[in-house]
């Protein structure tokens, strides 16, 4: 009878893998499975939320000419000087948010958008190095940024457009990639434009790791991967994965990785009686859940993001992702932490191994039994081998620390040196990032609080007033009706130029630091480098927005968002809260696939016992042994 009723349970998965027959959702007799690039998903609209298509708009567009000039306002680079420049002070979420928060946010970033990555018109951000709150040198003279290329048959007598080149969905993307011929690539199995002689196994090394460009023989064949940091001179270490920015740094390679490791380990855990393609399929179907469910059970609970009850799928919800969400509203790079804190048994890692390390900008700091790694994201970026170095493990242990205030401050990793590496001749490359970012190490600039600015004039993006007047919010009258201050005026100080003060240096100071139970840290202490979730500067960030911009009403979209007040218990001010909430309840209810009106999971876990309702924790320690707190998004420790 059991043989019967399993033999009965796998001719219905053939038949909703398989065969693929789109009718009625909610029959599970009859449920298809996900296309590759998002394509029919929605019966009545098949092209809403594919990839290769428009960046749907909740405002109208903001360009100078109406058409596709890039609007004006304050030089870039000088906003950032005096209103991203953290001047080397951490401040650590107030709710205890680690950085498993920073690391999820970007590693579904990666699912669901990426716009056009071919440079289009170059849009230079100017660089003065004469500005008294410039701490960097930067040999190029300016700060290179290219616009995004305008949609086919836009920009020229109708305003610009850009295209989301992923799938709008949460759809595991990221792992298998929106095209057939990068996904054969990635499966076990040979390379002939023929998917139905693949594996059901994606490709890894023998230790378990992605695969290299060169792992299938001429590395020019295998799939476009974006190229940082030591990348650039040595393209062939670049890992495979299903989204091209797998490589930016070590924490967003360690998930590809996992969830890589986690589809093998479903397929392994299916009866060899079903073909590799049902196995594949399987696999993809729940590795696809799991990111869903993580997302919205634990990482926007963590931060805040608290969505309307879900209803089930609703045809009319268009789940594309508007250009407001992807250029402004998730864009939350204040949270990156400026370095991977990690501490391993001694003798984890050889002398040489230890030595190597150090050469890559890494501090190592033996202490007795034990071994502290403090790795600057300089170091991260573009370096899977370090990764492979370092094991997975202590990567993900790393994250168990508190990200950064998702405000207006950027660690100079993000805002000064992005991607790039100790200039030649540096005798001791660690003590270019650890515990502060060290200008003399590094000759260009490139900052990525500036080019989110920059991207918001580029795609269109109206101003800061009227984003909000777009998502139902009433526009702010004054600047510290944003930020939530007393003043908006500078203070009669003797250590401030009372003629100048917006290029005085000292505007900046921080003043008073507090730890997460209220107590005074004394500054340039350790607690100072670890412990601090609140901060007073000398003066406040609306007198310098006030200065800087004049009019709360041109404030640039992302300024002003960043800068504003939070709501109490979340990670975000009203305006972007309300793009949160808004994008993600639209990536839910209109996904026919999303795993709460999924019934092939269900049938999955009565035919094989196989369950998508895992934490990251289980899944880490399924797929590597290691064992993590419960909830890896909030701070365990005090």
């Amino acid at each position: 009878m059991r043989d019967q009723r399993l033999s009965g349970v796998l001719a219905l998965i053939l038949t909703i893998i398989v065969l693929g027959v789109t009718t009625t959702p909610g029959d599970a007799t009859t449920f298809a499975f996900r296309t590759l690039d998002g394509s029919g998903n929605n019966l009545r609209h098949p092209d809403w939320g594919r990839a290769n298509t428009l960046y749907l708009r909740v405002a109208p567009t903001n360009y100078a000419d109406g058409i596709s000039s890039m609007a004006n306002g304050p030089s870039i680079r000088y906003v950032s000087n005096r209103v991203f420049n953290d001047i080397g002070q951490n401040i650590f979420s107030k709710d205890g948010v680690t950085q498993w928060g920073w690391v999820w946010g970007q590693f579904i970033d990666h699912d669901f958008g990426l716009r056009d990555e071919r440079p289009a018109e170059s849009a230079p951000i100017g660089f003065d190095q004469a500005d008294p709150l410039e701490g960097f040198t930067n040999d190029l003279g300016a700060i290179g940024f290219a616009r995004t290329p305008a949609a086919p048959g836009t920009g020229v007598s109708t305003p610009r457009q850009q295209v989301n080149t992923l799938s709008s969905y949460i759809d595991a993307s990221n792992v298998y990639g929106v095209d057939r011929n990068r996904l054969e690539w990635l499966r076990v199995g040979p390379v002939d434009g023929d998917m139905s002689n693949n594996g059901p196994r994606l490709m890894l090394t023998d230790d378990g790791f992605l695969p290299r460009v060169g792992a299938r023989g001429d590395p020019s064949t295998a799939p476009a991967m974006d190229l940082m940091g030591p990348l650039a001179g040595m393209p062939n270490n670049a890992v495979v994965a299903g989204d091209v920015r797998a490589n930016e740094n070590i924490a967003l390679t360690s998930l590809h990785t996992l969830f890589a490791r986690e589809h093998n380990r479903i397929v392994a855990s299916l009866p060899s009686s079903l073909s590799a393609e049902e196995r594949f399929q399987i696999a993809r179907r729940v590795v696809g859940a799991e990111i869903e469910y993580i997302t919205y059970t634990q990482f926007l609970p963590a931060l805040g993001v608290r969505l309307d009850p879900y209803h089930g799928y609703d045809p009319a919800v268009n789940p594309g992702l508007s250009n407001e969400f992807a250029v402004v509203g998730y864009r939350a790079h204040s949270m990156i932490h400026g370095e991977f804190d990690t501490t391993v048994p001694a003798g984890t890692y050889t002398d040489a191994q230890l030595a190597a390390f150090a050469a890559q900008q890494v501090a190592v700091e033996p202490d007795g039994d034990q071994v502290t790694l403090e790795i600057p994201l300089a170091a991260a970026f573009g370096n899977p081998d370090l990764l492979q170095d370092l094991g997975l493990g202590p990567v993900f242990q790393s994250l168990s620390q508190r990200q950064y205030e998702n405000d207006e401050q950027i660690d100079n990793a993000l805002r000064s040196v992005l991607f790039q590496i100790p200039k030649p001749g540096i005798a001791d490359p660690s003590v270019c990032g650890v515990p502060l970012v060290n200008p003399d190490c590094f000759s260009g600039v490139s900052d990525l609080g500036a080019i989110d600015v920059a991207r918001g004039r580029d795609h269109g993006l109206p101003t800061y007033n009227d984003l909000r007047r777009a998502y139902g919010l009433a526009p702010k009258t004054s600047f510290v009706d944003v930020t939530g201050e007393a003043t908006q005026s500078f203070p009669a100080d003797p250590l401030i130029d009372a003629q100048d003060p917006i290029n005085d240096p000292n505007i900046l100071d921080f003043v008073e630091l507090r730890d997460a139970k209220g107590n005074l840290v004394a500054p340039g202490s350790t607690q100072a480098e670890e412990e601090v979730v609140t901060a007073v500067r000398r003066t406040t960030l609306a007198a310098r927005l006030k200065a800087v911009y004049g009019d709360v009403d041109r404030l640039d979209a992302f300024v002003g968002m960043v800068s504003e007040r939070h709501v109490k218990h979340t990670e975000f001010g009203e305006l972007q809260l309300a793009i949160w909430t808004k994008q993600f309840t639209a990536l839910r209810d209109g996904d026919r696939f999303f795993y709460r009106n999924d019934p092939v999971l269900r049938v999955i876990y009565q035919a094989f016992g196989i369950d998508y309702r895992l934490t990251v924790a289980e899944i880490v320690e399924l797929n590597t042994g290691v064992t993590l707190q419960r909830d890896v998004f909030k701070f365990a420790g005090e």
